[in-house]
């Protein structure tokens, strides 16, 4: 049974469908999961990128949101990942687990951006963990390296007081490399959060293994290329081959090329509606492509 994203999306399928798909598990105790370099705790490897949270007030804006958010929690899904360049991301997040209850049943991420000093950041983590509700948060990243020499500091400060658990730095352009690189060589580092997919594999080349030689987890943004693989992809059917390792959708090839790799923590694709969680989930169960099948997925993909 092949499923493309855009027949998904139209046709509204929903996760008892795709339990029917051969080798598909529903079950959250089945999630692959894996473990932080730095403390051997184990997350699910899908997890949750809220760039598109920051919407208004309305329950009509914020309701697919909540049905979203719930669905991720009650398929066994931990990692929720925002910034407060996210614009109300961080408010909208915070309603939302307030009110669904599962605070401590999330792995909550947000970052800090301010280049105007120590206090400044200082100021803008504590509007975020007032904002999110919450009196500490798992992981404090610097965003796209944006005052990393003020605020790395005074991360260490709050995780030695109990309010950061992990910290870590981010990037999303390949123009920010050789920076982000020299950060990984000097600095001592939970997590480093990188953009990385069949579309964009520069990251693979360096980034990548000296995380794993530096003993970093690795969260991968744009695992679907912001978009623009969907658009390559076309309607084109998925390979019959993709059954090989539990794949029955264009999103779960995708997120599974990118959760196969060996130095690969956790993804966090969006998800404002909850048939886009259903599918995404699907790709932390079952077998993964082996070193021999991502170079076919690699192969497949540049000769489209």
């Amino acid at each position: 049974m092949k499923i493309t994203r855009r027949e998904f999306t139209k046709a509204g399928l929903g996760t008892a469908l795709l339990a029917a798909v051969p080798g598909a598990i529903a079950g959250p105790e089945d999630l692959i999961r894996r473990p932080i370099p730095s403390s051997g705790e184990e997350i699910p490897v899908v997890g949750l990128g809220t760039n598109r949270y920051g919407v208004d007030t309305s329950d009509a804006a914020r309701a697919p949101l909540r049905e979203s958010l719930a669905r991720f929690h009650e398929l066994g899904g931990t990692v929720v990942d925002t910034a407060p360049s996210y614009r109300t991301s961080e408010s909208v997040l915070g309603d939302l687990i307030d009110g669904l209850g599962i605070r401590d049943e999330i792995f909550l991420a947000t970052k800090v951006d301010k280049t105007e000093g120590r206090e400044a950041s200082d100021a803008q983590m504590n509007d975020s963990l007032a904002k999110m509700r919450t009196s500490s948060f798992d992981l404090m990243q610097v965003h796209n390296l944006s005052g990393w020499r003020e605020s790395l500091p005074l991360m260490r400060e709050w995780r030695e007081e109990g309010r950061i658990r992990y910290i870590g730095i981010t990037t999303s352009r390949a123009n920010q490399y050789e920076d982000f690189e020299a950060v990984m060589r000097a600095e001592e580092l939970d997590f480093i959060q990188v953009n990385y997919s069949l579309e964009q594999q520069e990251s693979a080349e360096r980034l990548l293994p000296l995380a794993a030689d530096r003993g970093m987890g690795v969260i991968v943004n744009r695992a679907f290329g912001g978009g623009r693989i969907f658009e390559r992809l076309g309607d084109q059917p998925l390979p019959d081959w993709a059954a090989e390792f539990d794949c029955s959708s264009w999103g779960q090839f995708l997120l599974k090329y990118v959760i196969s790799h060996p130095s690969v923590t956790v993804t966090i694709p969006g998800m404002t509606k909850a048939r886009h969680v259903d599918d995404n989930i699907m790709a932390m169960h079952g077998r993964l492509p082996d070193a021999e099948l991502r170079g076919r997925m690699e192969q497949m993909f540049a000769e489209i």
